[in-house]
């Protein structure tokens, strides 16, 4: 799990979204490349992965992929708060790899959340949490250099070379394969 990177896992009450993903929802079975939530369209389901990696991947007007988010094994995948607000999804979640996730759906949320005020509450945390931690990057892009990012997410994140490819992990850092090589190979230098 990317816990320390993904740090909203950290401020909210992931048992809550585990237990309530494990007792209400489907575990379903995706292929490498399978979407999970298209762009464009209103998500259903919001999952919470047993196996495998997802990545979330917008698009450029030129319809180059750009890679805007990563998740792994307890970790959750969802076009939040898109998806409670009945909105098309503004990424695309794939699966990076086999994969397996209890799916909850959107509507059931809802449903509960309209008959318990605790649900609200914890989908007003997951809300707030995963704003910060949107803002923590954007503003990243602005006052880290592309190696300072890089050893804030292999310092956060050292397994993350074995999960993910290598052009998407640059994707991720706003930077091109090429100066992702260079920044690994000067790192074995170092260490």
């Amino acid at each position: 799990m990317l816990k320390d990177f993904n740090t909203y896992l950290e401020s909210i009450d992931s048992e809550f979204w585990s237990l309530l993903c494990r007792e209400q929802g489907v575990l379903r079975k995706y292929k490498k490349g399978e979407e999970f939530i298209t762009i464009g369209k209103v998500a259903r389901y919001i999952g919470l992965i047993k196996e495998g990696s997802v990545k979330y991947v917008a698009y450029t007007a030129n319809y180059d992929e750009k890679i805007v988010g990563l998740e792994t094994v307890d970790g959750f995948a969802a076009s939040w708060p898109f998806c409670l607000q009945g909105l098309p999804s503004i990424v695309s979640i794939i699966a990076n790899s086999d994969l397996e996730m209890y799916c909850l759906s959107v509507s059931k949320i809802n449903e509960l959340a309209k008959n318990d005020l605790c649900v609200e509450r914890q989908i007003a945390q997951a809300n707030e949490q995963l704003f910060y931690t949107a803002y923590e990057r954007l503003i990243s892009l602005y006052i880290q250099s592309p190696k300072e990012r890089y050893n804030t997410l292999i310092e956060k994140s050292p397994r993350v070379f074995e999960i993910f490819d290598l052009k998407d992990i640059a994707s991720f850092l706003n930077i091109t394969p090429q100066h992702l090589s260079r920044l690994r190979k000067a790192n074995v230098k170092q260490s």
